[in-house]
């Protein structure tokens, strides 16, 4: 019985070892940690810690205005404000994202300026619709 034991044990610590010497190689992809970092950041830009630390409204009804998804003041905000800059914030980086991706047709100028306007376009939108957003809150 005391073979048995020590031979499992044996195997056990080996294959502990092994697993820990894979773990400690292993190197995660580039990519994933861009989009991840990318993730948070847009998060945070957001306002996702005032979500969770204040837990505001979603929206607001009122007779006067009907549905309101953005708050009308800055010093506050309703879940669909961080929604709407989330999404805006995300369309602004996949604006540059794409005109990263054009520099690589350098050899296909035609599909490198089409990839290049896109990403423009896209960051110039994001970009205006929330100044546009700003400014409703400031109230001008």
């Amino acid at each position: 019985m005391a073979k048995k034991f020590k031979r499992k044990a044996s195997s056990m610590s080996f294959s502990i070892s092994k697993l820990f010497k894979k773990i400690s190689k292993m190197r995660p992809s580039t990519f994933l940690s861009s989009i991840v970092v990318i993730a948070i950041a847009i998060f945070l830009f957001s306002g996702g810690l005032y979500n969770l630390a204040v837990r505001p409204l979603p929206s607001f009804y009122s007779r006067e205005f009907g549905f309101l998804f953005l708050y009308p003041r800055l010093s506050e905000q309703f879940i669909t404000d961080s929604m709407i800059s989330a999404i805006l914030y995300a369309l602004g980086v996949t604006g540059l994202i794409v005109i990263y991706q054009s520099t690589k047709y350098a050899y296909k100028p035609r599909q490198a300026y089409m990839m290049f306007l896109i990403g423009v376009c896209l960051l110039l939108l994001a970009y205006i619709y929330l100044e546009v957003t700003i400014r409703f809150k400031m109230g001008r």
